[in-house]
Parts: C-alpha cells; structure tokens; sequence
C-alpha cells in the first residue's frame, strides 16, 4: 500500500527509491504526464509527495529492484528534530527484537510512533538487523557534522590492538568499556574481535550523554548480543566525566573515541577528582581528561586505545601530563594515521595505546612505539579513500613486533626510550622522531631509474603518433553529433547506472571466493582502484551493474568526470557510475569513450542544481559517424589514453625520486660513486672558463652553492 503520510521528497530521493540516477527521474518527469506535480520547493530543487510518487512509482513498474527501506527513510527524516529522529529508530529497532513500547524517556509524536510500527513491520519482512542498520546509517549520515562515528574499518582496528595487547587469561570474562560511545560503533567492533578470538562471556559498557545516541547505541548492541552467544551489554545515558553511571566498573578493554577540543568538560568541578592521578587537566586539554579516565577505569594489565587528535601529542599545556604518563610506563604507542581515517577527515588522528601496569607489562625502560603511518598512503577524503588492508598490515606488524621486544621494527616505526622523549616539549608526535626508509637498498633507485626510462620511452612513442594527427580546418571540423540517450533509444548501446551498496555489505581487502570488486566515486577521487568488494549472492540479489571488459564506463560527476574501456575483471559500479555496453556492429566502445571523456562535453552536459555538480550521462556528445570513420579515431583515442598513463606513470615515478632521493640525501645513507664525485670537484681553472665540456650552473635561488656540469 503506498504511504498515507504528507512526506515531501526531492528527485535525489526519489532516484535513490527507485535504484536509479537522477537523470533517470528528471527524464520521467518530462516524458510521462501522469508523474506527480510538484508540492514545494523551487524549478530547481522541486518537492514531491512521497505517497504519489510511490503510488506512480509501483503503476509503472519502477520498484521491482529495491526494497522498502528507501521508501521507509523519507519519513523518518520529515520528523525534522535530529533527537526525535534518532529516538524513533531506537524505539524501532528495541521492539524489532520484540520489546515493549517504551515507558519511559521522552514522548514520541504520533508521527514518529506511526514510522516506528511501520519499521518494525518492515523488518520482518526484510531483517530486523538490516533494517535497523540501514536506518541508523541514514541518520548519521543526515547529521554527520553533528555525530563523529568511527568508521568500521577503524574500530575493528582499534579493538583488535587492544585485545592483542591485554596479557592472556585463558577462560577470564571480558569487559569492554567505551565511556563515550556514540552510536556504539566501537563496543560493536569489540564483541565481533572477541567473539573471533574465543573470549566469553563478554560484557560491554557504554555511557554517552547524547540521548538519541545512548539509545540507539543500546539498541544496535542489543542486536549484537542476540547473535553472539556470551555477550551482554549495558549502555546508559550520562556524562562520563561528571557524573559516570559505570563508575564502580573494572574494565579490562576500554575503547574511546572521545569529544574532541572541548571546554565545557568540568574543569572547575572536577578539580580536585582522584582521576587525575597524573596532574589536572588543564581547561585546553579535555582529551587527557579522558585518557586519565580510562586509566582510572582498568584493571591491573588492562589495556585501552584512544582516538585522538594530532596536537594532544605536542600541545605545550599537556606535556606534563604526557611526562607522567611516559614515567609511569603507562603510554604504550602513539601511530599516526593517514588523513581520511575519520572525522575531521584532512587531519592525520593518532591512536594511543596505553596499559595500566600489572608488574609484567611495559615500563619505562621497556620504551614507547612511535609509528608513523600519515606518509604511507593517499587517503584524503572520505572513508573509501584508506588501504585499511594496509594500514592495519602496517599496524600490526608494528605492534606485534615491537610488544615481542623485536630490536627490528618496520620502516615508519621506531621504538623510543623514554628518556629521549622527556625534554622541554615531551612531543609525542610520530612524524618528528620517526626516521625515513633506512638503508640504501630499499630506496630501490635501479627499479626506480628503470620505471623513468619505460615512461619517457612510452611518451616519447605515443607523442609521436600523436604528432602525426593533422587538425582540421573550422569549415571541415564541422561534424553532426548525436547524445548517449539518442544511442541508446537507438539500440546503440545499453546505458546504467551503479548503485550505492546497502550499508554493511560492502567488504574491504581483495575479493574473497566469487566475490566482486567495487568501483566507486570516491576510489576514482583518490586515483586508484576499487578499494571494497561485494559477496556474488549480494550482487545477484540486488541485480547490481556489472561492467565486462569492452564495456564503457562513465563517471558521472564532475569532480571525477572521464570515461574509459573497461578491461579489468568484472566489476560491481557504485553510485553515479555508469556501464555503457555497445553494439559492435554500429559503435566502436574506444571511439565512444573517447568522445565523452573530452572535458568540454561534461562541463556542458554537467547539472549545478547542487554542490555535488553531477553529469546527466544521456546528454553526453558523440559524434555521428558511421563504423568505418571511427576506426581511424578510435586508434587515436587509444594512443592518447596511452600517453594519459605514461604522463601519469612519470610523474608518479618523478615525485617518488625526489621524495626518496631527498630523504636519503639528507640522512646521508646515499653513497657516493666515483662517477658523481667527479661532477662535482671543481674542475682546473683552465676549465673555469667555459672551455671543454664543464660549465658552472648557478644556485636557482640567492645563497651559496651551485654546481660544475
């Protein structure tokens, strides 16, 4: 039955509904008379009513591939208060389990409790857990500047280190603290990592002094205490520091990531609190409030890791407190993490490992791991932007070896006494003791060198073809065009577009068994391949795009606009990716995406309604040739795509050789050869002149130096 409720929704959600791009949408709007009028909006970002687009929606047959939880979200978020929201999903997600409407706590709208039973509902048929996820994603991604959730990827991290750091204790429960845990992100990473390591039973505490958050994270840890046999959970509503309602727990495992840069943390009420065993925190410094905290909260041998912000290793006002916790053997590990890692996504956060002392674990002579991982990958932007394969490869090899006592760490990491580290500053900050690549050897210059030589020979080779190429006059440039939408209503080709992967389906690492990769935007934003991968039965359950080698792709935004053959393996398209799969007897698919790929055609078939600046595919230029005249620019196109890769191979191998050569050059670990130190003497004076083949290069820029050639 379409929905009764006034809930208006904009054509991005209708697109989203229906599976399909908003291109798609606006061509219904314009070819069918008979989809909803407007109800509000403006031209540009137009409103519909949720009940007669789902009505027109079903009559037309453009609902078969998607599920009812599209449909579901719209008027969950037409509540409009973020905490009543949040509230009704906890409330759906609590009686999906089969509790009992609340009694207590705030009282929802009758609005808001119409949406609960229609979600409860919803989640019989299609999965309470999936259910609820989905909406509990919808809402932190609707308020993302307001709630820092961990990144999945990034709590499994953290709850891996700190159970491998905890002391064993075969049998032993286990509790796991997170004092300010949000929407539960990281106590739900925790009973998965010690569910797969065998401890049992397991006991998660977690307090936040969010409302909405509190519930819902009760509610998501409620679920995870269902499936996991052993766990229980026990989250409450409260303020950690002033007023912690699990002060009388030992934990043994504490995860947290805490409010960042706060002031308002109870600096004068809680001056005198014997937490702060290692020195009051200074007003500027809440994060080592919270560090004292957890501390104050584990047991002898336990272990805690903390997310925090790159100046709580260097801020002047901390570094007594980070004295005392270096003296007392507390302070494990400091790792920097690549930007992108989690919110706020352009700064390189660090995880603190520490471990409250059991008279077996670290001590001060025992040192302190500082491994830098911000330098080692590209990963601005968004969470689809890390290797977390990597990154967690380089994390626990770091750990792992130096918690063996290994004297051999790996490059990015270096295990530092304490008494280097207790000077003025007591900074902490990986990046400024952890030494570049050691060793000569593995700069790898020869490879190097060699890769150089390959990408100037390729350009050199396919800048000659190119050379070649004889422009055309204006009278004869002249050529028809056709659009991908007059292709494909043509049977030219076959057009569609990726979808967005339901939360929590996506894998990371390489695909696994039959599984797929998946490309998205935000892999081709950070110039690489796809970083996720999809389970075969979710890609057949869902119908999701699959492009075949031959098949075109088209990126369907601006800031990541080009279009290329696919000749890779199958691979899954995500949102706003585009599969064009031509008829080889009328199009050329190196032809085709030649033509689109040229810049000038997505700023013109771009749509600026939104910031997101998206391309409507079907208004993308081609030109009208028959097969036989595209063979001769699809040749072209091909060379040009192959001097695109030698550039961009170049420039790579170039930046790479100066960020290492300079690195060694500055640590001195690059020997000379007998060939350089001759270069660089000062020749005779006969020479001094200009004679023979020495000449004297001045500095580029005001100072001494400069350099005989």
């Amino acid at each position: 039955m379409p929905s009764t409720r006034a809930v208006p929704v904009t054509l991005a959600e209708i697109a989203r509904i229906a599976g399909v791009g908003r291109a798609a949408v606006s061509n219904w709007r314009r070819r069918h008379d008979t989809f909803p009028e407007r109800i509000g909006g403006t031209d540009a970002s137009p409103l519909f009513s949720l009940a007669q687009v789902e009505q027109w929606l079903r009559e037309n047959g453009k609902l078969k591939d998607v599920g009812d939880r599209e449909l579901l979200w719209p008027g969950f978020e037409a509540l409009g208060s973020r905490d009543e929201t949040g509230l009704a999903i906890a409330e759906a997600g609590r009686r999906m389990r089969g509790g009992r409407a609340r009694t207590s706590g705030p009282e929802l709208s009758e609005q808001a409790r119409e949406l609960v039973g229609e979600a409860v509902a919803l989640g019989r048929r299609e999965g309470p857990r999936e259910t609820f996820e989905f909406l509990l994603q919808r809402w932190l991604d609707a308020h993302v500047r307001q709630v820092s959730a961990s990144p999945r990827p990034l709590a499994a991290l953290m709850a891996e280190l700190a159970l491998t750091a905890l002391p064993p204790r075969p049998g032993a429960p286990l509790t796991v603290l997170d004092p300010a845990c949000g929407a539960g992100h990281l106590l739900d990473a925790a009973a998965r990592a010690a569910s797969a390591a065998g401890a049992s039973p397991v006991t998660l505490l977690g307090c936040d002094n969010d409302p909405a958050l509190a519930a819902l994270a009760a509610a998501r840890l409620a679920f995870a205490s269902d499936e996991t046999d052993g766990v229980t959970a026990d989250v409450r509503e409260g303020d950690s520091l002033r007023a912690d309602p699990h002060a009388q727990a030992v934990a043994d495992v504490a995860l947290c990531n805490p409010p960042f840069n706060e002031r308002d943390w109870g600096y004068e009420e809680l001056s005198t609190d014997p937490r702060w065993v290692h020195g009051l925190p200074p007003r500027t410094e809440s994060e080592l409030a919270w560090v004292q905290h957890v501390l104050a909260r584990l047991r002898p041998g336990g272990t805690a890791v903390l997310l925090l912000p790159p100046a709580v290793a260097s801020r002047r006002a901390g570094r007594r407190i980070r004295g005392a916790l270096l003296r007392a053997g507390l302070l494990h590990a400091v790792i920097a993490l690549p930007p992108g890692c989690a919110q706020p996504h352009s700064v390189s956060l660090h995880l603190w490992l520490l471990r409250a002392p059991d008279g077996t674990g670290p001590s001060p002579a025992t040192g302190v791991l500082l491994a830098d991982a911000s330098q080692s990958q590209q990963a601005a932007g968004r969470e689809g932007g890390v290797d977390w394969e990597a990154l967690g490869a380089f994390v626990r090899s770091a750990a792992g070896a130096f918690g063996r006592g290994e004297d051999e760490l790996p490059d990015g990491a270096r295990r530092m006494a304490v008494i280097d580290l207790l000077d003025e500053e007591v900074d902490l900050t990986p990046g400024r003791h952890v030494a570049p690549a050691a060793g000569g050897e593995d700069l790898r210059l020869e490879d190097a060198w060699q890769g150089f030589a390959e990408a100037v020979a390729g350009l050199r080779t396919t800048g000659k073809a190119l050379a070649a190429l004889e422009p055309a006059g204006a009278d004869e440039a002249r050529r028809p065009t056709t659009t991908v939408g007059e292709l494909a209503r043509a049977g030219a080709l076959v057009l569609r577009g990726g979808q967005q992967p339901p939360d929590g389906t996506v894998m990371s690492g390489e695909p696994a068994g039959d599984g797929l990769p998946l490309l998205t935007v935000a892999d081709l934003v950070q110039g690489g391949g796809p970083t996720g991968w999809l389970p075969r039965a979710e890609v057949d359950g869902r119908k999701a795009v699959v492009v075949e080698p031959g098949d075109v792709v088209v990126a369907g935004v601006i800031r990541a606009f080009t279009a290329w053959v696919h000749q890779g393996p199958p691979t899954v398209l995500g949102a706003q990716l585009y599969s064009l799969r031509v008829d080889p007897e009328k199009l050329d698919a190196w032809f085709l995406a030649g033509c689109l790929r040229a810049p000038s055609n997505g700023r013109q078939a771009g749509t600026h309604a939104s910031s997101a600046s998206r391309v409507d595919v079907r208004r993308l230029q081609v030109l009208h040739l028959p097969l036989a005249e595209q063979l001769p620019y699809s040749e072209a196109f091909r060379q040009l795509t192959a001097f695109e890769e030698f550039r961009a191979r170049l420039d790579g191998i170039a930046s790479r050789l100066v960020r290492d050569l300079s690195d060694g050059l500055a640590a001195g670990r690059l020997p000379e050869s007998p060939a350089w130190r001759t270069r660089t003497e000062r020749p005779p004076p006969r020479a001094a002149a200009g004679s023979g083949p020495w000449r004297w290069s001045p500095p580029r820029s005001s100072g001494r130096g400069g350099c005989w050639w």
